[in-house]
């Protein structure tokens, strides 16, 4: 079982939609898949089709999802706490997020036993999944650094643009201090794989001039390599994840990934490519 954290402390990079089509595209590779949701924002959560109710009175989530894992010990398995999503034929598991997770974040820091949480836990379930895919926070807080602690392999979803390209100086200065961590626990230093382009303009003036130019800089002045394959903004990628039912007479959310939705489509192979890619790198 091979981990892979997604992260970079720049917001609005395409994150979301990176961790649940790879997870997809990975699936329909025949790997089994557990996505961790790490964000208080629950994105990943909401994209993967768990969000299935409109008030608080129904919420599904808030007794049984990531922040259980980590503040109990003995309790709250990963097993236990693990959700089936749809999103993808045939789909993958998640183990979700709620918006509550950032009022714990205090009261977890003071734990420090909680940083390696997750880490002891996917022990049990090795031998259930080929990859775990983490999804992060756009920040460098308490479960940012729980994340890059319990993986082995690092990817960076950037739009390339300056002030993600910014933000490069922070994941490197995190992924510093968190592999000081690391070797306190004997456990190898993370392997950045590199920075995904993502979020990309789809215009041939762009594509032919801009973006060799902007992939350069990632690679010599911030010093990552930068994946072959290459995410690119397109409406029917969103298009899937916003999809809704009605259900009586509530509108809920359906989304679907992608390679389901449009399985032809341009965006369909960038995604089916970087999970290609992603195999090849971290050998699965």
């Amino acid at each position: 079982m091979k981990v892979l954290v997604i992260y970079h402390n720049k917001g609005g990079v395409g994150k979301t939609t990176t961790v649940v089509n790879l997870a997809a595209a990975l699936s329909k590779k025949g790997k089994k898949v557990l996505v961790i949701d790490l964000d208080s924002q629950a994105n990943t959560t909401f994209a993967a089709g768990l969000v299935k109710f409109q008030y608080d009175l129904n919420d599904t989530l808030k007794d049984n999802y990531i922040y259980q894992v980590i503040a109990s010990r003995n309790d709250y398995s990963i097993s236990a706490v693990t959700q089936k999503s749809e999103f993808t034929k045939p789909p993958f598991d998640v183990v979700p997020s709620h918006i509550d997770l950032m009022e714990h974040e205090q009261e977890l820091i003071q734990q420090p036993q909680a940083l390696t949480r997750i880490l002891k836990k996917l022990v049990d379930v090795r031998s259930q999944y080929d990859v775990v895919l983490i999804d992060t926070p756009p920040s460098l807080n308490l479960y940012a650094r729980i994340a890059l602690i319990t993986a082995d392999y690092l990817l960076i979803p950037s739009d390339l643009r300056p002030f993600a390209n910014e933000g490069l100086r922070n994941v490197r200065r995190f992924v510093n201090d968190v592999n000081e961590f690391r070797d306190s626990i004997r456990k190898e230093p993370i392997e950045i794989l590199g920075v995904i382009a993502s979020k990309l303009g789809t215009t041939a003036k762009f594509q032919e001039y801009t973006l060799p130019r902007m992939i350069e800089i990632v690679e010599e002045h911030y010093g990552f390599p930068v994946l072959n394959s290459k995410i690119f903004e397109r409406r029917e990628t969103s298009k899937a994840i916003e999809r809704t039912t009605e259900v009586g007479d509530l509108i809920i959310p359906d989304p679907i990934s992608i390679l389901d939705h449009a399985p032809k489509s341009s965006a369909a192979k960038e995604f089916d490519k970087l999970a290609q890619e992603v195999m090849q790198l971290i050998q699965i």
